[in-house]
């Protein structure tokens, strides 16, 4: 299976297939992150990303070891766990997000900008997936301009952002502090930025802009 992953072009979907079906080598590519190969780590990280989509609970059981990634140094890493947990979130039926809410949101912090974009890319997913946790999702994607990164960051963040809240805004209860923060990022200095808001608030706020 990592023999597999070492060569250029690997097919993660297959390989993804393949360790859906035999534990063992689902086992062989969850220690294949702990790899010295870049492209093996990196390749076996894709196929559990993969596996989160597809076939969610053959991971559940690994919940720890993807809330323990969330502390590695690597960038790309830590990146993938977050999407990991947040797709498995959709099956937590033992509620352990809500226990790792405040270490997977600290990650607006990180050091990497493209480490707290994502986790707001992903948030969309978690909050659909836990409606009583809406309102802590959405205070926390508002509170962008808290975090230490800079002026030119937190605009391309704020940009995910809206896109995250567009996933639920339906079901939020928090839709007037919503619309007053996309409303106000028709201002924002990043094109993408305002075009996202313009389409949010056509979408959501009767194209009165």
């Amino acid at each position: 299976m990592l023999s597999d992953l070492s060569k250029k072009g690997a097919n993660i979907q297959r390989l993804a297939r393949k360790a859906s079906k035999n534990g063992e080598t689902l086992s062989e590519v969850t220690k294949g992150i702990s790899s010295d190969k870049a492209r093996v780590k990196y390749g076996c990280a894709k196929v559990l990303r993969t596996l989160s989509e597809t076939n969610p609970k053959v991971l559940y059981s690994s919940w720890d070891f993807f809330a323990d990634m969330l502390d590695t140094n690597n960038t790309f890493l830590k990146s993938d766990a977050a999407f990991i947990i947040a797709n498995l979130t959709g099956i937590d039926s033992k509620c352990k997000f809500e226990k790792l809410f405040d270490k997977f949101y600290e990650l607006l912090y990180d050091e990497s900008m493209v480490t707290a974009a994502n986790v707001v890319k992903i948030s969309g997913v978690v909050a659909k997936a836990k409606p009583k946790l809406q309102s802590r999702i959405t205070n926390r994607l508002l509170s962008i301009d808290k975090t230490h990164h800079g002026r030119e960051c937190k605009n391309i963040i704020k940009g995910h952002a809206i896109l995250a809240l567009d996933e639920y805004f339906d079901e939020s209860r928090d839709k007037k502090k919503i619309l007053k923060f996309v409303k106000k990022q028709l201002r924002n200095p990043r094109p993408g930025t305002r075009k996202k808001a313009e389409k949010f608030l056509k979408k959501w706020d009767e194209g009165r802009l």
